[in-house]
Formats: structure tokens, sequence, C-alpha cells
């Protein structure tokens, strides 16, 4: 039986310099020869997964935005976007509590222009000259499916939880970064969707994370991988904990698991 494989991006497939280690490629390309998919699943939006070192591995699909966006084969299957109601109240919630934020869609990035000064992360995102546009005003034009936060010194952070809680889970990765996911999505459920789409079993279906947004993912399907430079908790989360992303993480995980 054929298996399918969801890779986190960030701490997974590639490190801080958004470099990919050559063994990771190579696996990824024998995975994909034994007949089975390989997906991406990352809490980036769309917008954002268009580097050509990942682009290059030919992955079947990507689950983008921690579930929010589906796709496989360049073809969207699945779409969750936040109303343009929702998106005015957080534009006037973050105004009011001085929250820099960065929304993140499928096509498109609307990012604070203060608030992230030496964020290399942001500079990255400013880089992205297609799909990136500065957040000067709120605009109808904003088609987005999750957003993500910088806490600085200004911030009211509870104030802006207190508003926006009922309407989305806040990931904290620690650092004042903060992801808000819309309630009653996630990586697993993006996961979910597609499995139930194509009919693929949970028993045959891996993921490799290393992060706090990994969690629901490494608990859902068949079989959770940390990788060693994984959070505790991640670890606490998988079925296996491979070695790290600079020792070959991504080729023992396969390898152990028969996939390669």
């Amino acid at each position: 039986m054929k298996k399918i494989v969801f890779f986190d991006i960030d701490g997974t497939l590639w490190d801080e310099e958004m470099q990919i280690p050559e063994t990771t490629k190579i696996a990824i390309k024998k995975l994909r020869e034994h007949g089975h998919k390989a997906f991406l699943c990352s809490g980036r939006a769309k917008a954002n997964i268009c580097d050509p070192k990942l682009m290059e591995l030919n992955f079947d699909g990507i689950i983008a935005a921690c579930g929010n966006h589906v796709e496989m084969n360049g073809k969207i299957l699945h779409e969750n976007i936040l109303s343009l109601e929702t998106v005015r109240l957080i534009y006037d919630v973050t105004r009011k509590y001085h929250l820099p934020i960065v929304l993140e869609g499928p096509k498109k990035q609307w990012l604070d222009e203060e608030g992230f000064e030496g964020d290399s992360y942001i500079t990255y995102i400013k880089s992205l000259k297609d799909t990136s546009v500065m957040l000067r005003e709120f605009s109808e034009d904003i088609y987005v499916n999750k957003f993500s936060a910088l806490i600085g010194p200004q911030t009211n952070y509870e104030a802006v939880k207190e508003a926006l809680l009922p309407m989305f889970d806040f990931l904290e990765h620690g650092q004042g970064v903060v992801e808000m996911i819309p309630k009653g999505t996630s990586k697993a459920t993006g996961i979910a969707w597609l499995c139930d789409y194509l009919g693929i079993a949970n028993e045959d279906t891996y993921a490799v994370g290393d992060s706090v947004n990994d969690l629901d993912m490494l608990q859902f399907v068949g079989h959770g991988i940390a990788m060693g430079n994984a959070s505790d908790i991640a670890k606490q989360s998988a079925e296996y904990v491979t070695t790290s992303l600079e020792e070959d993480g991504i080729y023992h995980a396969l390898e152990h698991y028969g996939l390669i």
C-alpha cells in the first residue's frame, strides 16, 4: 500500500538560512520514486511557499496556512478565506493595541511597515516583490487565510487576545512570535480533508515536524515524526524522534519506516 508523507518546512526541511540538506533532497526523491506521495504541510501561506529550492523537489501538493489551503498538482482543492468583516476587526484591534502583523493569503501577504525591525523572516517576505504588500490601510482587496504577529514593547497582547480569541487559536512560538489560526482549523484538519478526498487510510499517513504548530499534525497522522532539533513538546507528541535536520533527520526517518 502506497503512503503519504507530510513535511513541515521551517526547522524540518530547511534551516534558519533556508538551506536544505542534500540527504533530504535525496530522501524525498527516493520516496516519490517508490510511489509514495510527498506533501508540504506548513504554517506559511501559499504566497510564501515559492522558493525554488522547495519547488524543485517536486512535491505532489501543498497544505498551507495551517490547513486552510490545500492543493495538489497545482490545483486548489480546498480554501478557507477570512471574511472581510473578520479582516476589518483584525486590522482595527491590532492598530488599537499596537501589534505588528502579517496577513497571510494564497496569493499575497500584507505586512506592517514598522515593528519588525531586524526580523530576518520579515526581511525575506519583503523580498518577495510579487506577493508582499505594505499594510498601510484596510482594503477590501485583502484575501487571506490567517495572520501572524510579533509582540512588541508597546503591544497590549492580553487585550488583543480578549478581542480575537473567540475566533482564533493563538500559537505562541516564543520570542514574541504568534500565529493566529481560525478556530477549528490546523495542519491536522488540512491533512484530514486531503486524506478523505483521496481515500487514504490514517494508518498510511506520516508527518514530520518540529514546533508548536505541528502538534495536531503529529498526533493526528498514523505515524508522527519529530526532528531531533524539535521542541520538547513536539517530541512528546511524536511516535518517533529522528536525528536533527543537520544530521540527516529526514533521510533517517524515511529509512526507519521503510519508505525509502
